[in-house]
């Protein structure tokens, strides 16, 4: 199947929230939720491609013609590309019920490993979802990420029962995800957690732990202070926050601020990157890698695991192309000079 294909057939069975665009950039679904829409107006989904797409990319032909190669290396774990799928939940409520979590986690997973990367699994108020995420992982041979919402302390210790019995390589939690409606009300209380708290959880992994939903220097240096060994710049897609600024934007100072702090954490972004180009600019502006999430939503329900490996494909021979035309003939070699960044 061709990336057209896949498309116009998950256009077909995605439900009637998600249009499956060619490109994904917020606007078709806008303020649809339930749904992959963003909360109110829509507008930080929006902002979040919207403001890749006013980055630009500096031609340099100059440097011979060489191989490009784009592995990347992840807590001693080595991957064909700095690039993984993120964690999608709920897929049944927000797209169609082609897919439950369960059979998408299946779908993902494995297609991820023969593709060369890795995938996060999500996590629902059903203990189901973890427990087959789990199921999943372990079959994986560790080679995925499950990835915690931010329940209250001992839901935690319960669900890193299962999350160790599955030897994942590393574990995650959105803590963005703490604005969203399923999450309020809980008992114990749930949501957003104190850095000692933090300190607790990262202790029990026992495994490098990544801390996903970092918008601001203060906060990147908190998850640093609690021992993360990775963080995610991310504001779940929107969907938690509106009129928030877009991920390209507060990439850059989150950087530097980690980098003066002489932190060794990994940098992921997310939010609205849809192309190769796209990825590589995130490297220049200082991220070690990114995540992907709604488009591998959109490979899934029109082709299933051949859906992951061709959009795979295609997101890492767009990079390749991009990092030959700018000089760079692997991971290391991008630099900041490679982009032109207008905020």
């Amino acid at each position: 199947m061709t990336y057209e294909e896949i498309v116009k057939v998950a256009q077909e069975c995605i439900g009637d929230k998600c249009k499956a665009c060619m490109v994904c950039n917020g606007r078709a679904c806008r303020n649809t939720v339930p749904g992959p829409g963003a909360k109110g107006v829509g507008d930080t989904a929006i902002r979040n491609y919207d403001k890749w797409q006013e980055v630009g990319v500096n031609m340099d032909t100059l440097c011979g013609n060489k191989d490009v190669d784009t592995s990347f290396e992840l807590f001693g774990k080595q991957f064909k590309y700095p690039f993984f799928i993120a964690p999608v939940g709920a897929v049944f409520l927000h797209y169609s019920d082609k897919y439950d979590d369960l059979k998408y986690f299946e779908t993902i997973v494995p297609a991820a490993v023969e593709s060369g990367i890795a995938a996060f699994t999500g996590d629902g108020q059903n203990p189901v979802v973890m427990e087959g995420a789990c199921k999943v992982v372990g079959e994986a041979g560790g080679m995925a990420i499950p990835t915690l919402k931010p329940w209250g302390l001992s839901v935690i210790e319960e669900k890193m029962e299962l999350i160790k019995a599955a030897n994942p390589f590393a574990v995650a939690m959105d803590i963005d995800a703490a604005g969203l409606p399923f999450l309020k009300g809980q008992e114990p209380p749930a949501g957003g957690k104190t850095v000692d708290e933090l300190k607790d959880i990262v202790k029990a992994v026992g495994v490098p732990f990544i801390l996903k939903g970092i918008m601001t220097p203060k906060a990147a240096l908190k998850a640093d202070e609690a021992g993360a060994a990775a963080i995610v710049v991310s504001n779940h897609g929107g969907r938690v926050l509106d009129q928030c600024p877009a991920t390209a934007e507060v990439l850059p100072e989150i950087v530097k601020a980690l980098k003066d702090s002489g932190s060794k954490m990994n940098i992921f972004v997310d939010g609205g990157i849809r192309t190769g180009t796209d990825i590589f600019k995130a490297l220049a502006m200082g991220a070690d890698g990114v995540l992907i999430a709604r488009p591998y939503v959109t490979a899934v329900y029109g082709g299933g695991a051949e859906g992951v490996k061709v959009f795979t494909e295609k997101f890492g021979t767009e990079l390749a192309d991009t990092m030959a035309m700018c000089g760079a003939f692997s991971l290391d070699e991008i630099t900041e000079d490679m982009v032109r960044c207008p905020f």
